[in-house]
């Protein structure tokens, strides 16, 4: 594994964290948090932009690659593809000027020590401008290279939502808005739009929220007006609507499943500061990250480290009101945020997946006192970890009733509710609520 290393340059550290996703199959946030700091500070916003961006538009690159070399890269000069990745990324969505990509693509092939490339990808990328008219028809007859998705995820969303897909595929493939949570026990709504106003940063109310705020443009977060005091937070309106679901009411005992990173922990003490909240996630250190936000907002929950499933190794026994359930999944609703999902998710995921969320379901039911609310959610698009998962529970458990909501938070479904990607300009959600008999 190559180390991170600030003379570099953008492009180069953006192979190298490229090559940590494709071919490590490591997260990007995990490769962003190694290779970033390293990176020098007026490139890092660049250099970002480069790894989100190829990512998002990866199957459609590859493909493109592979119409301009004649063999498969060594798995030892998987960096000098990622280099060509970029280029073509540069040259087709950016729209860098062309000696600028290319020039720099093969400058960047020398600071890898791998001076024999930069012929290569010369050549490649001029090809690439001379042939772009051919290729691109090529690209048109190819599904996955057309619309940017592996072939099983596009099956899945085409199996899902016939009707919808193509609209899913066009969403996952943007670069998702930036929204915000305001802190109800510090500031209002209003008067944090205000004060945006004052410094500002254009922003406007998410109406089916009670207290987001989608931003025109995104910006660094400690330009936001009191973030470091815990004024605001980021999370998507979608995320947001979770919490407003659950309808804490004082006086209640909270257990919020699989927790981390702690945004919807954080909002329900939000809602009501003086509940008793129980946060688990199976993680210690991503305990840290809840640990983190709570205190910058000025907030106390439970921690637990645990599989939240195993009851036995954490549970004493007493009930609660409210259990959230953010399960595990897919994320086929939230790939504009996290695109790594194209190149790390698999289509048996699916049922390795519904498997775990089926036994949070069922182990933590048990947990929940009469007349009490669970709420399932997922940042899913695929019925079989939503609405099939939930109609499947109910079979199961006859105590258990839906609740019909009044308000609702997406499009209702025969099962729970289900936000698209892109609906509202929010993230792809699903969300049930289940009362106990």
């Amino acid at each position: 594994m190559a180390k991170p290393n600030p003379t570099k340059g953008a492009r180069t550290n953006a192979a190298l964290i490229l090559n940590e996703v494709v071919v490590q199959q490591r997260s990007l946030n995990t490769a962003l948090a190694q290779y970033l700091p390293h990176v020098d500070e007026k490139d890092r916003g660049f250099c970002q932009q480069l790894c989100y961006s190829s990512l998002r538009h990866y199957p459609t690159l590859q493909f493109i690659v592979h119409q301009l070399i004649k063999k498969p890269f060594k798995a030892k000069d998987k960096d000098i593809e990622q280099l060509l990745i970029l280029g073509i990324l540069q040259l087709r969505f950016l729209n860098t000027p062309d000696h600028a990509a290319i020039s720099e693509t093969v400058d960047a092939s020398k600071k890898l020590k791998k001076v024999w490339a930069g012929g290569l990808l010369n050549a490649c990328l001029r090809n690439y401008l001379r042939q772009q008219e051919q290729i691109e028809q090529k690209l048109l007859a190819n599904d996955p290279a057309n619309y940017g998705h592996p072939s099983w995820l596009l099956s899945q969303y085409q199996q899902d939502w016939p009707e919808s897909w193509q609209d899913i595929t066009n969403a996952n493939n943007k670069q998702p808005p930036m929204m915000l949570r305001v802190n109800q026990q510090k500031v209002s709504r209003e008067a944090y739009l205000q004060q945006l106003q004052s410094e500002q940063i254009a922003a406007s109310i998410i109406e089916a929220t009670d207290q987001g705020i989608l931003l025109d443009q995104p910006c660094d977060v400690y330009k936001l007006p009191g973030f470091e005091e815990g004024w605001v937070s980021v999370q998507d309106g979608s995320a947001q609507l979770a919490t407003t679901i659950l309808d804490i009411k004082p006086g209640q005992r909270v257990l919020d499943a699989c927790a981390a990173p702690g945004g919807k922990t954080c909002h329900i003490l939000e809602t009501s500061p003086e509940n008793d909240v129980t946060a688990i996630d199976i993680s210690s250190d991503r305990l840290l990250q809840i640990q983190q936000n709570t205190d910058r907002l000025g907030l106390h929950a439970t921690l637990v480290a645990a599989d939240a499933a195993d009851t036995n190794h954490w549970s004493n026994g007493q009930a609660f009101d409210r259990i959230l359930i953010d399960a595990p999944c897919t994320g086929s609703g939230v790939i504009r945020r996290h695109p790594d999902i194209k190149l790390l998710r698999h289509p048996e995921d699916i049922d390795t997946l519904a498997s775990k969320q089926q036994a949070l379901l069922d182990n933590l039911w048990p947990l929940l006192k009469a007349d009490g609310l669970m709420v399932y959610t997922t940042c899913s698009a695929f019925k079989k970890e939503n609405e099939q998962q939930i109609e499947a529970f109910l079979q199961r458990h006859p105590d258990a009733e839906e609740v019909k909501l009044s308000s609702t938070p997406a499009t209702a479904r025969p099962f729970g509710y289900q936000r698209l990607p892109g609906d509202d300009v929010m993230d792809g959600f699903y969300y049930a609520c289940l009362r106990r008999k």
